[in-house]
C-alpha cells in the first residue's frame, strides 16, 4: 500500500489531497494528535506529512511523540517560511525529517519529495530484513506482530534468559520454540516443563533429577529436565506457579550454571538457556511475596510481551484461513472458505481465548460443517455476535480505551512515561486507567 499519513494542524488543502491521490498516493488524514497516534498505530505507513500553521516551542514534544509512533516511516514537514527563523525549529527539522517544504505548497514538488521519501523507507526495510524462521501458525501482518518479529530477530544471536509474557492462548510456547530454533542452540534439545501442571512434590525431581533411593519410590537414578537440556534450551512454562523453595534452586542454577540431583552432593555443570513464560503479573507476585525479586530480574533480561488477538488488527482472517487449510487437509475435507457473515462475526469477536480459541473454533467448524463455506453457526459464534451488537456506549468506550492503552504500552515497551506521552495524558491519569481497566502492569517502567 502506497499509504501516506497527513497530519494538518488546521484545515488541510483539499486540492492538494486530490492532487496527491491523483498521483497514486493513498492519503490518510488526521486533524489532531490523538487521531494521528491512533492512525499510525493501526496502519503500516511508509511516509508521514505534517503541516504546521505556526511554530511554538511547546509543539515540539507532542510532534516528536507522533513521529516516534512511526519509527519505520520517513517524515516530511510543511510549514510557513517564518518558522525557519527559530533555531529550535530548524534543529527539530534536521533531526526528524527527510525533507521540508515552505507554504504555500507546490503539489508537484511535494509529490516528488514524497516519492523519494517512500523509496528511502522501502530501502530501510530491505536493509533490515526479518530473518526469523516463523511457523505457519505464527502469522500476522498487524503492526504489533511486525514489531514482535523484529524483536525476535534481534535476539537471535543473544544467549541470555528470556521472559515471555502474555495472556493464555497467545502462543508463548510457540514463541519459545521460535527463539530456540533461530538461535545457535537450534540443533540441541528444547525441553519443556509446565510448572503449573505438576504437583509441588514432583517439580524438584522433574527439574533437577534424583539419585536412586533418595526418597520413597526412587528406584533408579533419574536425569532432570534441566540436565536433559544440556547444550540447548529449557522452557519453563507458567513460571509464576513455581514454589518459592524451588525458585531458590533455579536462581542458583542461573547464577552458577550448576545443579544437584536430589540425594546427591555432586554439582553438575549445565550449559542450558532458560526461557520462561507467564500469564500472571510477576511484579505483583514479587510485591506479595510469592515470587523472588532476584529471580524475576534474572529471568527478565530479555522480555517478549505477546499481544492478545483482539489487538492484532487484520490478523484474524489471516490466521483463520491458515487454520482452515490445515484442519481441512487433516480431516480430508474440501472447504473453500468462510461466509461473509462468518468473517464479520470473527472480526467482531473479542477472542478471550486468543489464538488458541480461534484454532479450536476453526477445527470444530471443519468437523461439524456440512457446506463448502464455514458459517458463523459452524463456529459457534452466533450468541457472541448478538451480545457484541448489544454493547452499551460505556462498554464500547471501555473496550476501545483498553485496546488503545494496551497497544500503546506494547509499542513503547511498557514504558509508562513514553506511553503517557503517546496517549496525550499524564502519568497519573495513565496509572488510573491501568487500574480501572485492570490491565496487567507486568514489567512496566517509568
Amino acid at each position: 500500500m502506497r499509504g501516506i499519513f497527513y497530519l494538518a494542524e488546521g484545515d488541510s488543502n483539499p486540492g492538494l489531497i486530490d492532487y496527491l491521490e491523483g498521483n497514486g498516493w493513498q492519503i490518510h488524514q488526521a486533524a489532531n494528535l490523538d487521531v494521528a497516534r491512533n492512525e499510525i498505530s493501526s496502519h503500516d505507513f511508509h511516509v508521514g506529512v505534517i503541516q504546521l500553521e505556526h511554530f511554538t516551542p511547546g509543539c515540539l514534544l507532542p510532534l516528536e511523540n507522533v513521529i516516534l509512533c512511526g519509527t519505520d516511516m520517513e517524515w516530511i514537514i510543511v510549514l510557513p517560511r517564518d518558522c525557519l527563523k527559530f533555531p529550535a525549529c530548524c534543529k527539530f527539522i534536521t533531526e526528524n525529517f527527510f525533507d521540508y517544504h515552505s507554504l504555500p505548497i507546490v503539489g508537484q514538488r511535494l509529490s516528488s519529495s514524497i516519492g523519494h521519501a517512500y523509496g528511502k523507507a522501502m530501502l530501510k526495510r530491505k536493509a533490515t530484513p526479518v530473518n526469523v524462521n516463523f511457523s505457519d501458525h505464527f502469522l500476522g501482518q498487524s503492526k504489533a506482530m511486525q514489531g514482535l518479529y523484529r524483536l525476535i530477530d534481534k535476539i537471535r544471536c543473544v544467549d541470555t534468559p528470556v521472559l515471555i509474557c502474555g495472556e493464555s492462548g497467545t502462543g508463548k510456547e510457540l514463541v519459545a520454540h521460535l527463539v530456540h530454533q533461530n538461535s545457535a542452540r537450534s540443533k540441541a534439545p528444547f525441553v519443556t516443563v509446565n510448572c503449573g501442571a505438576l504437583p509441588s512434590t514432583l517439580i524438584q525431581s522433574e527439574l533437577f533429577g534424583h539419585e536412586k533411593g533418595s526418597f520413597t519410590g526412587a528406584c533408579e537414578r533419574r536425569m532432570g529436565k534441566i540436565e536433559a537440556a544440556q547444550g540447548g534450551t529449557i522452557f519453563l512454562d507458567e513460571i509464576g506457579d513455581l514454589p518459592l523453595k524451588l525458585q531458590t534452586n533455579l536462581l542458583r542454577f542461573l547464577q552458577e550454571k550448576t545443579i544437584e540431583r536430589i540425594g546427591s552432593r555432586q554439582s553438575l555443570s549445565i550449559d542450558a538457556r532458560v526461557i520462561a513464560a507467564t500469564n500472571v503479573d510477576l511484579e505483583q507476585a514479587v510485591k506479595s511475596g510469592h515470587f523472588r525479586e532476584d529471580l524475576y530480574y534474572r529471568l527478565n533480561v530479555l522480555n517478549i510481551n505477546l499481544p492478545p488477538l483482539r489487538e492484532r488488527t487484520g490478523d484474524v482472517e489471516l490466521l483463520a484461513t491458515a487454520f482452515l487449510e490445515k484442519f481441512s487437509r487433516e480431516n480430508n475435507r474440501r472447504i473453500k472458505g468462510f461466509t461473509q457473515q462468518a468473517l464479520r462475526v470473527m472480526n467482531n469477536h473479542p477472542w478471550p481465548g486468543n489464538v488458541r480459541e480461534l484454532s479450536n473454533r476453526i477445527q470444530r467448524a471443519v468437523v461439524i460443517g456440512e457446506k463448502h463455506l464455514v458459517s458463523h453457526l459452524d463456529l459457534g459464534l452466533e450468541k457472541h455476535s448478538a451480545s457484541r451488537a448489544r454493547l452499551t456506549l460505556h462498554q464500547a468506550r471501555q473496550i476501545a480505551e483498553t485496546a488503545a492503552v494496551r497497544n500503546s504500552l506494547f509499542c513503547n515497551g511498557n514504558n509508562i512515561s513514553a506511553t503517557a506521552r503517546q496517549l496525550g495524558i499524564s502519568r497519573v491519569t495513565l496509572y488510573r486507567l491501568i487500574d480501572k481497566l485492570q490491565i496487567s502492569s507486568t514489567k512496566m517502567c517509568l
